[in-house]
């Protein structure tokens, strides 16, 4: 007979509990669910549509519109087709947005610094606009600059007018347009050639302070080279620019450029209100800096402007950048109160008049929900990707 061995070697681990397995197995049961979900949330929509008689598909955005938008900065009259609609309710997005984003940032800026300034009044004031300016709803907000202030300034033939080339009313803001004419392209030369210089400039003092420790006056000659370039560049040109002012016809002013009252009011309520959240967010990112760093710069001699500049805002904007992400992505979805007063964005032109129009709620919600998941997506792309360029990196 065969002596038998028992082995007694000890069991291995069962996959089971293995946390690389059982993680790999839960995301997959998870992303399974959501796809299962996903599809019958679809099918149901379709089955229901279908039966209802609710035709689905974007072969609607070709059809023709029949209605006219106040303002528009691409081509568009009501002659013009869905898709259309879409692209002027998207760019007057884009641009109250772009407009609140800059005013916002260097409004917060400055009153996140007076926040701390010494001076007692001007910090009381910053406080002041903070506590007032956030805890009031920004619909209200809203509704105040455009029917308390704007739609109580005079009729066109009351007009405010600015040396007969600024006229303001209750229609708008009324600006000259500036027309090119032939030979233009040379004064674009000169605008590139100037940035160009300007940003040749900045590399080049950079490495000569860093090289001999002497400082050069980066900012005063850029300035001069962005000014005198383009200027220089406009004479040699022939002056190719024209000047088209607006003048009162009839009721109402023709030509020029046209800053109507609804744009105007929600860029002065969403810049105001976002400037408050932004102010506080400047402030803690410059307490979140050691007073030791304030405390060296005063102690080479620097001044308060080249040590807040210099020393104190470089090192906060770690603590800042992340949170100011976020307030960039509130300003955006926020502008979609326009159609509270008749500013005609997205949500207004695409999601109300055209959906009411067409009747493809299913397309035109899922195409304006794309829109912003895009707009928010980029803005937190750039952000972050300015975040890791200015961020403190250890030698």
């Amino acid at each position: 007979m065969k002596k038998q061995t028992i082995d007694t070697r000890p069991a291995g681990p069962k996959p089971w509990y293995d946390p690389r397995v059982r993680s790999l197995f839960f995301q997959a049961v998870a992303i399974a669910l959501v796809f299962w979900g996903g599809w019958i949330l679809v099918d149901n929509t379709l089955s229901n549509m279908e039966s209802r008689g609710i035709s689905t598909g974007f072969g609607f955005l070709g059809e023709t519109a029949g209605f006219g938008i106040i303002m528009n900065l691409v081509p568009y009259d009501a002659t013009m087709s869905y898709g259309r609609t879409f692209w002027v309710g998207l760019t007057n997005t884009l641009l109250v947005s772009a407009m609140g984003v800059v005013a916002a940032t260097i409004l917060g800026f400055i009153i996140g610094v007076a926040r701390l300034s010494s001076n007692w009044l001007v910090a009381k004031m910053a406080l002041v606009y903070i506590e007032v300016i956030r805890n009031i709803p920004l619909l209200l907000q809203i509704f105040f600059w455009y029917f308390a202030v704007l739609s109580n300034l005079p009729s066109p033939r009351q007009s405010v007018d600015v040396g007969g080339a600024l006229f303001l009313n209750n229609r708008g803001l009324y600006l000259p347009d500036p027309v090119t004419q032939e030979g233009f392209g040379i004064v674009w030369g000169g605008i590139l050639l100037a940035i160009a210089a300007v940003v040749g400039i900045r590399i080049w003092a950079k490495k000569r302070q860093l090289a001999t420790g002497q400082i050069f006056p980066t900012f005063k000659v850029g300035v001069a080279i962005l000014v005198l370039v383009p200027i220089i560049s406009y004479l040699v040109a022939g002056r190719p620019l024209e000047w088209d002012l607006p003048a009162l016809r009839g009721f109402n002013f023709g030509g020029g450029i046209t800053i109507i009252p609804e744009l105007a009011a929600l860029w002065i309520a969403l810049s105001l209100y976002t400037a408050s959240f932004i102010a506080e967010i400047v402030r803690s990112g410059i307490l979140s800096v050691s007073k030791g760093q304030t405390e060296a710069s005063k102690a080479l001699g620097l001044p308060n402007g080249l040590t807040l500049r210099l020393v104190v805002i470089p090192q906060a904007m770690r603590v800042i950048i992340p949170p100011l992400t976020s307030q960039y992505l509130n300003l955006v979805k926020n502008s979609s109160l326009a159609t509270a007063i008749g500013y005609p964005d997205l949500v207004a032109v695409f999601m109300g008049t055209t959906l009411n129009q067409t009747g493809q709620a299913v397309e035109v919600v899922a195409i304006t929900m794309a829109v912003y998941l895009t707009i928010s997506l980029l803005i937190s792309l750039f952000m972050n990707i300015y975040n890791r360029a200015v961020a403190i990196k250890e030698r």
